[in-house]
């Protein structure tokens, strides 16, 4: 069973109720229907009801079980008025000024999100990754024991033996350009969570450098060491105020073919829990985690899937402008998948549409 069909297969047990912002955009119409046909849940498109109808019947989709949400009508509207008009960001704004922002489909959606009326959110492939950052920032709890909100990609490369079948996690790729100690600690655990959340296996990090325990003093390679030092009190923490037991491996600063390859790491470091079989791989800085993540993509024809926002309290992805439909049906499934524990985790106020 490939990564995928295991993602489907739990998912159909448990199905889960995603957002779509772009609804207006034919990709995001066919990925939901994808998403619906493969009894996956239920999509939920937001957008004009009727510029909505009119794309999907140009392009041979139907809406049937699709949920279209129109902002200017929901009447969910001054319900979320009321809500956002408390929060510090917004007193004293204009009451016509706020409707107009809650109007735009990113803000509405994640207004959805952090009130409970769906389990998670994709977006991004209609705007620049600002536009979706900044209500889901605005919007959306972060996590108490996550000081920062990042991006973690998930990658299937055609070599089974790497990560976990194939499957491997990256971080930071989307979000802090130059991660401290301290973000690169969270960073790597709450990649590890999201890890175990949907493979459901021991997270073993690897903390990258150029330099592997030790072999260079610089202080980029220093920087890794100490990250992975207080990812492991993080990692204790974090399990213990979940009041669950997510162990994790972790270890750095490591080279990138001691983390990965069993050989080199039997060379190096033969009696590391992570060396030569590291599943989820953290990045010094945002430069080169997404460096990678592309050229992992275009240069062994691996899957990519992502970006999974981590360190908000609700699952959501941001997607690239360029993302197809078979693949953002594909990263709503992997959200729907993160969201049945985050419900354990984390249980959302409100139900319903």
């Amino acid at each position: 069973m490939s990564f995928l069909q295991s993602v489907y297969a739990k998912l159909r047990r448990h199905p889960k109720r995603i957002v779509f912002p772009d609804g207006n955009d034919p990709r995001v119409i066919r990925a939901a229907r994808m998403f619906n046909d493969r009894g996956l849940g239920v999509a939920v498109l937001i957008g004009k009801r009727e510029e909505i109808k009119q794309l999907a019947a140009s392009n041979n989709v139907s809406l049937e079980k699709v949920a279209v949400v129109d902002p200017e009508t929901s009447s969910e509207m001054p319900r979320f008025l009321k809500m956002a008009a408390v929060l510090e960001r917004y007193k004293g704004m204009a009451e016509g000024d706020l409707r107009n922002l809650l109007m735009t489909p990113n803000y509405f959606a994640c207004m959805m999100l952090q009130h409970g009326l769906v389990d998670g959110l994709v977006g991004g492939v209609g705007s620049y990754s600002a536009s979706l950052f900044r209500p889901l920032l605005q919007l959306i709890k972060p996590l108490p024991h996550a000081p920062v909100v990042s991006g973690a990609m998930i990658v299937e490369v055609p070599r089974h033996e790497f990560g976990d079948e194939g499957v491997l996690f990256f971080a930071d790729c989307g979000v802090v350009p130059e991660p401290t100690v301290e973000q690169l600690a969270s960073i790597g655990v709450q990649t590890g969570l999201l890890a175990r959340q949907v493979f459901g296996k021991t997270p073993r990090i690897a903390f990258l450098s150029f330099s592997t325990h030790g072999s260079s003093a610089h202080a980029s390679a220093t920087k890794m060491s100490a990250a992975a030092a207080l990812a492991k009190e993080l990692a204790v923490r974090v399990g213990g105020a979940a009041g669950l037991d997510y162990p994790m491996e972790i270890d750095g600063e490591l080279q990138g073919d001691t983390a990965i390859v069993p050989a080199v790491a039997q060379i190096k470091l033969p009696d590391s829990l992570v060396a030569g079989k590291a599943n989820v791989l953290i990045f010094p800085d945002l430069n080169s985690g997404n460096i990678a993540a592309k050229l992992v993509q275009y240069l062994s024809g691996a899957k990519v899937y992502g970006q999974i926002v981590t360190g908000l309290s609700r699952p959501a992805a941001e997607l690239s402008r360029g993302t197809l439909s078979e693949d953002i049906a594909a990263v709503a499934a992997i959200i729907g998948l993160q969201a049945i524990e985050y419900r354990k985790l984390y249980p959302l106020e409100g139900h319903g549409l």
